[in-house]
Parts: C-alpha cells; structure tokens; sequence
C-alpha cells in the first residue's frame, strides 16, 4: 500500500533551542509531512471521515510547534509523529522539522532534522522445539523476543505438548514437540521481524537439513497485522496456521478473541478442525 498524504512547509512560530534568547525571541519551523494512509476507501466514498482531514491535523501540529519548548528539534520532530500516529487511518509518518534561523555561525540555507515512525502492528509468532532442552529453548526464544526493539510482547501461551508433524503426517515416533505462541506489536516491518526471527533460531542451534525436520527451535511468523503477502519465504498470514491445531491452540490460549486475518476466529477453525469445542 503506497497512497500517501503529504503536507509541505507549514510555517510555525515556536521557541524551541538550547539558547536562552531563542526561547527569548522564538523563531519560525517549518513542518513536512508524509503519511502513508490507505485512500481506498476515501476515494469510493468521496467522504472526508474516511481519510485524514489535513486541515485538521495541520491545526494539531501547529499547535505542538507552538506549544511547550524544547532544546531539540528532534523532540520536537518525535511529539509531531506522536501527534500525527493518533489518526488511526495513519500506518507511518515521516516528519522534517526545518530551522531555518538556526544558531550556525557560517552561511547556510537550511538545516533540518528527519524521523520516520510506524503504527505498530498486531503479530503472532508461533514457537516450537522438539529436539535438546525444550523448555528451555523456548523460555530463552520469548526472552530474546522480549528484548528484540521494535517489538513488544503482549501475552504468550503456555508450552503445549504436541505430536511431531512430517511431509506424511502426525509420526508418534519422532520425538515429541513443545509448542507455544507468543502475541504482540511491532514496527519492524514483516521482512524485518522475519529476520530477526531467524537470527534466534540460528542463535538456539537451528539446522535447516529436512522439511519439517526435528529442530531445536522454530519460530513461524503467522500473522502480521491485515497484512496479506506471498513472495519467497514470507506468507502472510501463515497460509497452513488454519490447519494446525498445535498453533490455535496455544495462540487461543494467549488471546482468546484470535482472529485468523482474512480466514476467521481462532476458536471456530479450531472447533471445526478438532470436532470439539474449543
């Protein structure tokens, strides 16, 4: 999704500097924006409520440039994103704060300041090891998510042991797996937060020898948002989490309002594949 709203030298009067008489005297910012923003819809409606009202959020910016001091224009840059982020219709902002009056002793025409935010996404992140110390391998997976920028973890299911699935089928005597999911927020990027899972499994002894073989650690990207893709080794969503019971079960268990994006409620594929209540 490529649509954008972009906005281009608002002009406000502010005192913001690290000197004392640019808090004194103020001096004029100049703002850009670029928001990226699904215009599907607005443009079918020819209705205002279904985009973002520039008129309205260029008051809103205005108004924090104008409003309380700060020494940085790279906090002031970061309040405009936070302001610009409380449209929902918004999925990222790019802002550049020009100062064009800066304290700079030499000739210059400009300087300026750019900062690039993203609404985090909702993403499910499917978890499995059925080979070395499994409980132990997947405690340290959720550590590492915990701790992985750009992402936070909402909630997380407990280890659910489950049957080992091959290319034929449910094998009883493969060894056994524990499976968990994990729920959360991201800004990464689907690309990127399937880098970095890959990183981990590499980190916990993962060797990529037979499909579905057994494995130390297998960390699966199932959902990333609304998002849908299909290129390469990415496939959003997952294109078999409706078929495995050893994903919905756990990913239930950490949200019970789980919704398969563009399939269904977790809780009725599981029902259905099961032949049980959930």
């Amino acid at each position: 999704m490529s649509d954008r709203i972009r906005l281009r030298g608002l002009r406000v009067f502010g005192r913001h500097g690290v000197l004392a008489h640019e808090r004194a005297e103020g001096q004029d910012f100049l703002i850009d924006l670029d928001l990226r923003v699904d215009l599907r819809a607005a443009a079918a409606s020819d209705d205002v409520s279904d985009t973002v009202h520039y008129g309205e959020l260029a008051e809103e910016v205005a108004a924090v440039v104008a409003g309380d001091p700060v020494d940085l224009i790279e906090t002031l840059a970061a309040r405009i994103a936070d302001t610009v982020l409380r449209h929902e219709r918004v999925r990222e902002v790019r802002v550049t704060v020009h100062k064009p009056h800066a304290p700079i002793t030499v000739a210059f025409e400009d300087v300026s300041v750019v900062i690039r935010r993203v609404r985090p996404e909702p993403v499910v992140i499917a978890l499995g090891s059925n080979l070395g110390d499994r409980q132990a391998l997947l405690a340290s997976a959720v550590e590492r998510l915990r701790a992985l920028p750009g992402l936070t973890v909402t909630a997380e299911s407990p280890a659910l042991e489950t049957v080992a699935v091959t290319l034929a089928g449910e094998d009883p005597g493969k060894p056994g797996y524990l499976n968990q999911v994990v729920v959360g927020l991201s800004d990464l990027g689907p690309r990127r937060l399937l880098r970095e899972l890959l990183s981990i499994e590499r980190a916990h002894g993962r060797e990529r020898t037979e499909r579905w073989g057994d494995r130390t650690l297998d960390l699966d990207l199932i959902a990333y948002g609304d998002r849908r893709t299909s290129s390469g080794e990415l496939q959003l969503p997952h294109p078999r989490a409706a078929e495995r019971e050893f994903v919905l079960r756990p990913w239930l268990l950490a949200d019970p309002d789980a919704v398969l994006p563009g399939v269904g409620r977790v809780d009725a594929l599981l029902a259905a594949l099961t032949g049980a209540d959930a």
